[in-house]
């Protein structure tokens, strides 16, 4: 697989009989990264992380997870990785510490460590007051909270997130957006499958969209925009004072510039790539006062519907 990834996969295949759930997908994803996993329901997105979990085993090709095989070699990826099901489950009857001391238990953590450990991962998910609580009275934004802290406790180097925002109010979105955002700071490798699109452009560093087993577009949600969007180019807006002919004509001449249109003292630049010091620099020599200039952001949401509007 050559130089390696935290996670990898090649030409890796689920069926299921004739059903095909996921098909020949190659994944790479860094350490520290945040990537974002998306796709309607069906396309293949929990198929592929019980793959690389190894709670179920590919058809075909082959996935790693810090190099180790999920299917041959399950308990070592077991160890080093976490997952939040979309879905978590607790002992309700249990206070949130006694759950998460059978989870370090059931780890084989040291029990001279684990005390200490529990108490700072409460505090890390806004929990510590509620430590001693049965499970059953919280709200499914703190069970969601504690389940972080469950994938946590193991110190694992890879985590898996499904839908861990959902059925939770705003303040607590902003909670869990946190947690995992520092996590990632950690040098922690988070796998987010989500639906709420702003929230996955809000933190995720990449993007890959599975559509029936096919990862159909992968990369940072600017090289996206540009590909799905605004045809591979970027697109710069500048405000300036005296929007001349002469200084038109000089962007024109900008190596990489491909169009330029200009409306009032607003001038939209289609360029390669992203030339903006160069464009400064051309406004600043023309004598023209530049008043602003900002390159074209894409929403996800926007991406999103318009590559399914296409398939």
């Amino acid at each position: 697989m050559g130089e390696r990834g935290v996670i990898e996969t090649k030409d890796l295949v689920k069926a299921y009989g004739k059903f095909i759930a996921v098909d020949k997908l190659n994944l790479r994803v860094d350490e520290g990264e945040i990537f974002g996993f998306l796709g309607p329901n069906g396309a293949g997105k929990t198929t592929t992380i019980l793959m690389l979990l190894g709670l179920t085993e590919p058809t075909s090709g082959a996935a790693r997870i810090c190099g180790f095989d999920p299917t041959r070699e399950p308990l070592k990826v077991k160890r080093i990785t976490g997952y939040l099901p979309e879905k978590v489950g607790f002992y309700e009857d249990l206070t949130a510490t006694e759950n998460l001391e059978y989870i370090a238990a059931l780890n084989n953590l040291p029990r001279d460590v684990t005390s200490r450990k529990i108490s700072e991962l409460l505090d890390m998910v806004g929990l510590s007051e509620m430590s001693g609580k049965k499970v059953g009275t919280f709200s499914h934004g703190m069970k969601q909270r504690l389940g972080i802290a469950d994938v946590m406790i193991k110190d694992p180097k890879v985590a898996f997130f499904d839908e861990p925002t959902a059925g939770i109010d705003p303040e607590g979105i902003d909670q869990v957006l946190t947690i995992i955002t520092n996590m990632a700071k950690q040098k922690v490798t988070i796998v987010l499958s989500s639906h709420q699109l702003h929230q996955v452009q809000k933190i995720c560093t990449r993007v890959g969209i599975l559509s029936k087993g096919h990862l159909v577009a992968e990369g940072s949600v600017d090289q996206l925009g540009r590909e799905t969007i605004g045809g591979g180019k970027f697109r710069i807006e500048v405000q300036v004072s005296e929007p001349t002919s002469k200084l038109v004509k000089s962007i024109k001449n900008i190596k990489g510039v491909t169009n330029v249109e200009s409306s009032g003292d607003l001038l939209l630049i289609c360029c390669d790539k992203d030339l903006r010091p160069q464009i400064a620099r051309t406004v600043v020599d023309s004598d023209s006062l530049l008043v602003q200039m900002k390159i074209e952001e894409y929403g996800l949401d926007d991406i999103y519907m318009k590559y399914f509007r296409e398939q």
